[in-house]
């Protein structure tokens, strides 16, 4: 699954250090743990880059050693990195989970990071020259209040030319001290409006597509998922639904954001509705098949064939840690 066609993209957010057991057993008995990179942006940016998409990452990281695995991280999967500022004197991000096929338990160690100083400074680094879409996420409006305004000068601020994506990616312990409200207006304000239908009912009291269109009338699309059931996508007065594949699932933190990549990709390469959610959903296979929040892409010989089949192959389909 290629989208070369698809021009550039840049991803705006904060991301972190992750620490992730390395060896089984409750976590404070646990004794050697695997250092990893996470953040909901440049994961969609790293998956864009195996995709065959162009794609940036603006963001801010501190002068120390967590910082450099996270630019060497990030660009080494072939995102350009030039757009992130190193901050001398606060840290880079740090959160810590135990990974399992029924859910992440996840502590955050992210206030004061450098990331959550940015404001709309930010947007100077951001290099507009061939950008069809600017990328960002709810998290961010929850890091500071320069970060909520920085996420206001994204979406409200001059298109030149491209689109902006937002992506809910509601996370309830970083909006105890905060004000949740303003995600109905930020996404309100975005060109493409990615949501999962939980986390939709959590903060809007509905994860019904039809429902959220009228709660977010202003996206031209929007795009609901819905978990095991698949995946919604409105625009206008049209709902599309693609059901969602069957999965071994190994771990599912990071799928979200592989689906937003596929789906982005398909979008920007001019994919009718059907085939964009079915590239969502084949991005996601992939991360749910592994333990990695970004993994590789499923090969062209399994997702050629699923991204044009007939409703009952699709349907049929079943993806293993073999496929």
């Amino acid at each position: 699954m290629r989208f070369e066609q698809a021009g550039g993209v840049v991803c705006l957010g904060e991301t972190m250090v992750v620490l992730v057991p390395a060896e089984p057993g409750p976590p404070h008995e646990v004794v050697r743990w695997t250092r990893a990179i996470g953040g909901a942006e440049s994961n969609v940016a790293c998956h864009l880059a195996r995709l065959g998409v162009r794609s940036a990452w603006v963001s801010a990281v501190g002068g120390d050693a967590f910082g450099r695995a996270v630019l060497d991280a990030v660009g080494g999967a072939g995102v350009d990195v030039t757009g992130v500022s190193v901050d001398p004197d606060r840290p880079t991000g740090l959160y810590v989970k135990e990974a399992n096929a029924s859910g992440s338990p996840v502590r955050y160690y992210r206030q004061g990071s450098a990331a959550s100083a940015m404001g709309p400074e930010a947007l100077d680094r951001l290099d507009r020259t061939d950008v069809r879409l600017v990328h960002v996420s709810g998290i961010t409006a929850a890091l500071s209040d320069s970060c909520l305004a920085l996420l206001r000068a994204v979406l409200t601020g001059p298109r030149d030319g491209h689109v902006v994506s937002f992506d809910l990616n509601w996370r309830p312990a970083l909006w105890r001290d905060r004000d949740p409200s303003v995600l109905r207006e930020l996404a309100n304000a975005a060109d493409i409006v990615l949501a999962g239908a939980d986390e939709a009912e959590a903060v809007w009291g509905t994860g019904d597509p039809a429902k959220l269109r009228e709660l977010l009338p202003g996206p031209a699309s929007l795009v609901v998922k819905q978990g095991e059931v698949g995946a919604t996508l409105v625009e206008d007065d049209v709902f599309t639904h693609q059901p969602a594949l069957r999965v071994d699932v190994v771990e599912p933190v990071g799928a979200g954001d592989a689906f937003a990549a596929g789906y982005l990709a398909a979008h920007l390469a001019g994919n009718p509705p059907a085939r964009r959610l079915r590239a969502g959903h084949l991005q996601a296979a992939a991360v749910l098949l592994t333990t990695e929040d970004v993994g590789q892409p499923l090969p062209a010989s399994v997702t050629g064939p699923l991204l044009d089949a007939d409703d009952g192959t699709w349907a049929a389909a079943y993806l293993r840690e073999s496929t």
